[in-house]
């Protein structure tokens, strides 16, 4: 585990000393970590410890492999890291802390096979109440993203061997002196306090007593709580600041490294608690403030692995690591991981919401990028540097990598573009300012939300102009516009579960399902269950949801919906109008009886709509193809954002910055339907992800997989090991490529930034949909009285042949209405001599044309032209210049317009135009003008 090069002198004297080896049990490590040992890349040895010396030093990589090895010697079972997009919990934008994934195992909704685990968390904490986005980088040790180690127990240990792991971890595996550290309990924690002092040997001048919340754990206003204990670590007097508890308890010379949490409470409603039946331990060690001490260093952003990132920063700007832009690399560092890892996780740049927080992260570190000086998109580069420091401990950052790169790359041009905009913007406003006036706050605020502008870099803009900005203007834009977001946002994570689903679960078996291989299959009723209760029975009428032992319906997840069908049983049926997954592996029916009562434990048969399972069949295996074929002929960087399998179509988001062109969409087309001719065989293997992703699978990124998955194979290959398309799916598929039939693309249209929607059939609703657009050129054709070959043709000359008309018959109407006859149509009124044409469905656009080619004839002073076209009344009035003094054109019209149902018109004296909805009233129209001319004589 100990490599060579990674030494005191590398990284610093103070280094503690390390003698991990001296508290495992090395048979029970080396059964229990083999896991961890290939997730994190470390070469199996006989003695995994026998190559650490004293004062060795270890790597953020190797510190994170060594808390989960202690711990799995200890018995605690090695989870992986949940996604950052919280799964179990609609009230969190982000996961945030250790214990998020578990949240559901301590309220007890949910049940795992163990008992104890451990933990390294990717945590983002960028947006609503955690959130330290405006700090990183100019502290030591903020962060966007960061990782949290835990070690947790579910109702199996709880203080004091929680204090006594973490005690012998930290003092003798990672070998920080017992000097250094220091303790602080909740004030009413007796128990901790007794513990902290007979199992670590510390006086009562070292474990503090703190009264507040700080010590003092919820999980919301009502649920589990209890007091908590955290481990400082001393950096000594020379550093500022004072112990916790204290008025320098900002400062950096006592560090917090480790938080235990003892749930102990149960407190409902506010304030009441009761002891928890089955206390349970959570436990939080930040490993980037964990590695800066434990390599000698002050500053989280001084560790092997942010100096390796901000050296790439450095390398790619051109500008020294500890230089004028010492700050803007360490952000520049932190953003990459926040960016690489959300993005990994599936979230994508956006307006709102997750995308939002990402967006922001991003343009913080590309206008830093760009202070530095970088005119191309460089942001991207550094990816590679970022791989080679976490790829081994995270995959899915290298199974991502294509997406990630381009969306960065996409990203930071759009960014670049805006930049110019905003700057433009900027000069434009400036351009308005008097000497030494500041800026209006709504300006900056649109500069920042519209051109992802902050404050700052606004701020810097115009100080060498000798402006400011008013920053309370800017402050209060920004407060409407967080109370938007707040109003806007409805929640985050997946929907919570019904805890109805989790006692289902407790109480019965995972629903086994059949469906792979059958369509009918006997089945026994565990439950029945309407809103969130049990029932002993049903009747004839009732809407409810079923739970059988077995069944070959699909339970709608991964895209595909949920099969329909009967439930049958002697005097019995039920019509199945929806099947869902809940709680993870059950699979609830929900229909109505139509005949007969229901009760549990009856047998009944369960039969599947064959025909509409058939056609969702090829529907989501024609998605399978189109993937594939969509990375072939747009690049790798195309992965799947969501699709939906019904029986008429397809649904199909995928990450893509620009629209497909129609060019390119007849190659997709083409290829799917190429491969579903080759009609090889379809081949589903289970393996484990890891093999699966091995082999060339794709899998989605955020899904969560479990121990085992399914592997559809499709396309010619070696026994379909090097099939065409090879993909992680749970779902129903065809046997052969040439049971899906033919293939037809029917729209492409974007959903937001960075993501295009495939909407297409197959199967049944593409022949479908061929016969149906034969038929319709069937009928045009007959229509033209011409051959459906000649069509086209025809078509486009019978279109000239109507633009040749429309044309005659516009000149027409202007020989009609400007031609000798107007002076028939001459009248005097007054002092005037008015012209009134009713030009009909003439084009209002060309009533001013209209009437100033009448008043050049010279035999009228005034000219009114209404046009009724489609029904509505168009009036255009127009006086010679001789008049003009004497008439008002805005008169006249608004005048004929209250004649036709409007509210008045606009313009010249001499010309003006207004309208009315009644078409018909023309006649009115003109009779209001008479009378206003007459007014004027």
């Amino acid at each position: 585990m100990h490599q060579a090069g990674h030494n005191a002198a590398s990284f610093g004297e103070s280094a503690p000393a390390l003698q991990l080896g001296q508290i495992f049990d090395h048979h029970r490590f080396r059964q229990g970590t083999e896991a961890c040992r290939i997730a994190f890349g470390i070469p199996p040895c006989t003695n995994p410890f026998q190559d650490f010396q004293p004062y060795a030093m270890l790597t953020t990589n190797e510190i994170r492999a060594a808390f989960l090895e202690y711990f799995a010697s200890k018995e605690h079972q090695i989870v992986a890291s949940s996604s950052l997009v919280p799964r179990n919990d609609p009230t969190l934008l982000f996961t945030n802390a250790g214990m998020v994934q578990f949240k559901n195992v301590f309220t007890g909704q949910e049940t795992r096979p163990y008992s104890r685990a451990t933990t390294a968390q990717k945590v983002v904490r960028a947006g609503g109440k955690h959130n330290d986005l405006d700090n990183v980088g100019y502290t030591a040790r903020h962060h966007t993203f960061f990782e949290m180690m835990g070690n947790f127990s579910f109702g199996d240990y709880f203080k004091a061997e929680a204090i006594e792991l973490a005690w012998t971890l930290v003092t003798k595996g990672f070998g920080l002196p017992k000097e250094k550290l220091l303790v602080t309990v909740f004030a009413e924690d007796e128990e901790a306090a007794g513990l902290w002092r007979s199992i670590a040997g510390l006086d009562d001048s070292r474990i503090i007593r703190i009264a507040t919340s700080d010590n003092f754990w919820r999980m919301g206003d009502t649920g589990p709580c209890g007091p908590c204990s955290e481990i400082f670590y001393d950096h000594g007097p020379d550093v500022p600041g004072g112990p916790p508890g204290s008025p320098d308890e900002d400062g950096d010379r006592f560090v917090e490294i480790w938080n235990l949490v003892f749930m102990q409470y149960f407190e409902d409603p506010p304030g009441v608690r009761s002891p928890l039946p089955r206390p349970s331990i959570d436990t939080g060690l930040g490993l980037e403030r964990f590695a800066a001490i434990l390599q000698g260093k002050r500053d989280n952003y001084d560790t092997d692995t942010f100096l390796a990132l901000t050296q790439a920063s450095a390398d790619v700007t051109h500008q020294a690591v500890d230089g004028a832009f010492k700050s803007s690399h360490r952000v520049v560092a932190d953003h990459l991981r926040s960016t690489a890892f959300l993005i990994a996780d599936g979230v994508l740049p956006s307006k709102d919401g997750r995308g939002y927080v990402l967006r922001r992260i991003m343009r913080r570190a590309m206008r830093h990028l760009h202070m530095m000086g970088t005119k191309d998109p460089v942001f991207y580069k550094l990816l590679p540097a970022l791989i080679q420091q976490m790829g081994n401990a995270y995959p899915e950052l290298v199974h991502g990598e294509a997406l990630i790169r381009e969306t960065m790359r996409g990203e930071e041009e759009r960014f670049k573009a805006m930049l110019e905009r905003g700057l433009h913007l900027l000069d434009e406003e400036k351009a308005r300012l008097a000497p030494g006036a500041a800026l209006p706050g709504d300006v900056a605020f649109r500069l920042y939300d519209t051109f992802g502008f902050p404050l700052d870099l606004t701020q810097d803009a115009l100080r060498g102009s000798g402006h400011d900005v008013d920053v309370s203007g800017f402050e209060d834009a920004m407060t409407i516009q967080r109370q938007r977001a707040r109003a806007a946002w409805s929640g985050s994570g997946d929907a919570a579960v019904e805890t109805i689903w989790f006692e289902a679960r407790d109480r019965f078996a995972a629903s086994e399902f059949l469906g792979y291989s059958t369509e009918r299959a006997d089945g026994e009723v565990q439950a029945i269950i309407a809103g969130n209760a049990f029932l002993p029975e049903a009747t004839v009428g009732a809407e409810v949801a079923i739970l059988l032992n077995q069944t070959p319906f699909y339970g709608e997840s991964g895209g595909q919906a949920g099969d329909t069908g009967t439930l049958r049983a002697a005097g019995l049926e039920i019509a199945v109008t929806d099947t869902q997954k809940k709680a993870g592996d059950l699979i609830v029916h929900y229909g109505t009886i139509t005949h007969g009562t229901l009760r549990p434990g009856m047998a009944v048969t369960a039969d599947v709509d064959h025909a509409r399972r058939s056609a969702i069949r090829a529907h989501h295996s024609a998605t399978h193809l189109l993937h594939e074929a969509l990375r072939r002929h747009l690049g790798a960087h195309v992965a799947q954002k969501g699709s939906l399998n019904t029986p008429d179509r397809l649904r199909f988001d995928i990450s893509q910055p620009r629209p497909v062109t129609a060019e390119e969409l007849a190659l997709v087309e083409a290829e799917v339907n190429e491969r579903i001719r080759e009609n090889a065989r379809v081949v589903t293997r289970s393996m484990t992800p890891d093999e699966a992703v091995e082999e060339g699978a794709t899998a989605l990124f955020g899904e969560k997989y479990g121990d085992e998955v399914r592997v559809v194979s499709m396309g010619a290959g070696d026994e379909n090991r090097n099939a065409w398309s090879m993909e992680l799916c749970g779902g129903t598929h065809v046997e052969r490529t040439g049971d899906i039939g033919q293939f037809k693309i029917v729209a492409e249209s974007g959903v937001s930034a960075g993501v295009r929607r495939i909407e297409a059939v197959a199967g049944k609703a593409a022949e479908n949909l061929a016969v149906a657009n034969e038929q319709r050129l069937n009928q045009m054709a007959a229509m033209m009285k011409v051959g459906v070959n000649e069509a086209p043709e025809r078509l486009a000359s019978l279109l000239e042949e109507r633009r040749a008309m429309e044309r005659q018959i516009a000149h027409l109407q202007r020989q009609l209405a400007t031609g000798s006859v107007a002076a028939a149509g001459i009248e005097q009124v007054g002092a005037f001599r008015l012209a009134t044409r009713n030009v009909g469905e003439t084009p209002a656009r060309e009533l001013k044309g209209l009437a100033e080619t009448i008043l050049k004839q010279g035999e009228a002073d005034v000219v009114v032209l209404i046009s009724t076209a489609e029904g509505k009344g168009s009036v255009v009035a127009a006086i010679a210049p001789a008049q003009a003094d004497k008439a008002d054109a805005v008169a006249l019209v608004r005048a004929a317009s209250v004649a036709m149902g409007g509210k008045g018109g606009g313009g010249r004296r001499d010309m003006a135009q207004a309208g009315g909805p009644d078409g018909q009233a023309a006649d009115a129209a003109f009779a209001a003008v008479r009378e206003a001319l007459k007014e004027l004589t």
